[in-house]
């Protein structure tokens, strides 16, 4: 899974908010988190509509790969 995160905006102040820069938004609020993914079988991995499977994506593993080829859930 991967998530990205940007800097709140802020919903409720009590006054209008004042720019006190004229700096442009940078690319460094943004934060990626990227969370351990399993499956339980390939069953799961076709319905979260993942598959295949490569060897390096997230969820793969060496059970979902029955021949080993680097490919699971074909």
């Amino acid at each position: 899974m991967l998530f990205i995160v940007e800097k709140p905006k802020n919903l409720f102040l009590s006054q209008p908010a004042t720019p006190t820069s004229t700096a442009q938004p940078t690319d460094d609020l943004k934060v990626t988190v990227e969370q351990d993914v399993y499956y339980a079988n390939c069953t799961a991995v076709r319905e979260a509509d993942k598959a295949p499977l490569h060897r390096g994506d997230p969820g793969y593993s060496k059970k979902l790969d029955r021949d080993g080829d680097g490919v699971a859930c074909e």
